[in-house]
């Protein structure tokens, strides 16, 4: 099993048609939220508090990566342009978006095997949980280490104690 998120890539959203991946070791040190993100959920304007989130904590070593899913419910069917265009209008996003993505089944992307294997949730205790909706959010400190899994309803302006005191430790 990978030791770190470091270990994995993901192509950008804004990457065009290219496959060039991006290493997640390009955010090293940094505290990061992960979360799988979907523009026409009921948790869609959680976009906004991780946008805020993102604006305050950024200049602390702090990133929020927003992967798009359509896994539930069919909730993000747009193009890669109009799923960028749509966080950028509706929501202000300037954090990072990546390409779409599987977080369950045969075709799940790497980082989420990971993600989930390293904080399995509360069906999980005997293997990787299942991410169970839209806008599952992963907190990772800046070793690359999985510390904390928040479900859809946990609002991400909920998450500061957690993600300053992750920015307090150097």
């Amino acid at each position: 099993m990978a030791e770190s998120v470091y270990e994995f890539s993901a192509r950008r959203l804004d990457a065009g048609t290219g496959d060039e991946a991006v290493g997640l070791r390009e955010f090293r040190g940094k505290v990061l939220l992960i979360v799988n993100t979907a523009s026409a959920c009921g948790f869609t304007p959680q976009y906004s508090g991780l946008e805020a989130l993102y604006l305050a904590y950024k200049e602390r070593g702090f990133e929020v990566l927003g992967f798009p899913c359509n896994q539930f419910g069919g909730q993000e069917p747009g193009s890669e342009a109009e799923i960028g265009a749509f966080c950028r209008q509706n929501y202000c996003v300037t954090f990072p978006m990546f390409a779409r993505i599987d977080v369950n089944g045969p075709h799940t992307h790497p980082l989420y095997t990971y993600l989930k294997r390293s904080k399995a949730g509360l069906l999980g205790i005997f293997g990787a949980a299942g991410i169970k909706w839209n806008f599952t959010k992963f907190l990772v400190d800046r070793s690359g280490k999985v510390v904390g899994r928040y479900g859809p309803s946990k609002r991400p302006e909920r998450l500061t104690g957690e993600i300053e005191s992750l920015l307090d430790v150097v």
